[in-house]
């Protein structure tokens, strides 16, 4: 079936149109997957939107690529000029995709599966912030790739490298960069300018960093980062990294990846490997916070693709299918049919959902963010997937000033979504 897209919505949107905006960190501006973007194709034609340009040779890796004042940052690991392999950071221009430049940053882990850096790098001020698969974290200049500081998790921090690698894309807020070695410093605060330590945070249980990132929110009017490590999911301090809670049954044994949700008071964490998703409640009494859970459902496994907040509705994976999820009460309302957005990674903007099954042909979709039923706007095949070695398609989507971007190992398609003139 042909879409066509509907040139009066398109001429509406336009006039409603704010400011394009960039996406300088995992899951945007703002961490949730939630883009500010309006504008956009509320449909796509046959064999989906316009590919502007590919990039390719970019390296091993899993990690979403994020974009800042004109510039595509990511991780990858490739030959430098010297023949040996090396995980580093790539800059392409936006405009075409072309190579400005790529800084080596540490040796790679061994070979396997999910080998490669699988991180997002974060950019802030002109600088780049990014985490090797051994977890040597980095301060790089944005138009020159010159190293400012790096810092090592493992031998500063006595840190752990998870089983597949350190995948943290680094939180900046304010003047400190937060990152997760795990153990015995399971969170860390470094300074941004010096990477010289501000605070150390050992929660109980010593967790170990697994595959999430950590975001930071105002809870009971105190500022605080959650991450999900080994054991659940914890909450420190922002101004001294003290311990303040943590829910622990939405973790597994093996892999938590999903970054948690917060919205008015409550944290949403899912994994996979037969465990789900559940809602705690974060209350202050007596001085303390507590996590109170308010429900956990089985169904709703999330291994690596994440879930978006959308007016009060969860939409990402669900056991296997994108689904709609209530987030107050953690009933599906739906879930996606057959053959269509199975086990992905999901981004939101402009009321739609861009959602790209994890295998396969690496299939993308644009979908209606409708709590009432699924409704698909539009499909593609993702090209390439021979030049990626059809390893799974981890890295999630990425919409920016106009554009959607899929990263497939080595390459990155870069598509115009944004509604003719």
């Amino acid at each position: 079936m042909t879409l066509r897209v509907p040139l009066l919505a398109c001429a509406f949107l336009l006039a409603a149109t704010a400011t394009a905006a960039d996406w300088p960190q995992f899951r945007g501006p703002k961490r949730d997957g939630v883009s500010a973007e309006t504008g956009l194709l509320k449909e796509w034609e046959k064999g989906g939107p316009k590919q502007v340009w590919k990039a390719t040779n970019l390296g091993l890796g899993y990690g979403t690529p994020s974009v800042a004042n004109g510039v595509v940052f990511g991780l990858g690991t490739r030959e430098t000029d010297g023949g040996k392999k090396k995980d580093g950071v790539w800059a392409l221009k936006e405009s075409d995709g072309s190579e400005l430049w790529f800084t080596p940053i540490d040796d790679p882990r061994g070979i396997n599966d999910n080998n490669g850096p699988s991180g997002t790098p974060t950019v802030v001020g002109g600088k780049v912030y990014a985490v090797s698969s051994k977890g040597k974290l980095t301060r790089l200049d944005a138009k020159t790739g010159k190293q400012d500081w790096i810092v090592d998790f493992v031998k500063d921090f006595g840190g752990s490298i998870p089983g597949w690698g350190y995948t943290e894309s680094p939180l900046i807020d304010g003047d400190n960069v937060i990152c997760t070695p795990g153990r015995k410093n399971t969170l860390v605060a470094l300074e941004k300018e010096t990477g010289k330590v501000v605070w150390k945070a050992e929660v109980p249980k010593g967790d170990g960093a697994h595959y999430a990132s950590p975001i930071a929110v105002e809870i009971a009017g105190q500022k605080q980062y959650i991450q999900f490590v080994s054991g659940g999911i914890v909450s420190v301090g922002a101004s001294d990294g003290a311990f303040l809670w943590r829910y622990d049954r939405p973790a597994n044994g093996t892999a938590n990846c999903a970054t948690p949700i917060y919205h008015d008071g409550h944290v949403f964490g899912a994994s996979s490997y037969g465990k789900g998703g559940g809602l705690a409640k974060i209350e202050k009494a007596d001085g303390k916070l507590t996590a109170t859970e308010v429900y956990f459902e089985n169904r709703l496994e999330n291994h690596h693709g994440g879930l978006v907040l959308v007016d009060g509705f969860l939409y990402g994976e669900a056991s296997g299918k994108l689904a709609c999820i209530n987030f107050n009460t953690g009933a599906i309302v739906w879930s996606a049919p057959g053959g269509s957005a199975s086990k992905g990674s999901v981004t939101y903007a402009d009321g739609h959902l861009y959602h790209r099954n994890e295998g396969g042909k690496g299939t993308v979709l644009l979908i209606e963010a409708n709590s009432k039923k699924y409704v698909e706007k539009g499909r593609f095949d993702q090209p390439e997937r021979t030049a990626a070695g059809n390893k799974p398609t981890w890295a999630h989507p990425v919409v920016a000033n106009g554009k959607l971007y899929i990263r497939d190992q080595g390459i990155l398609l870069c598509y115009d979504i944004k509604c003719a003139k």
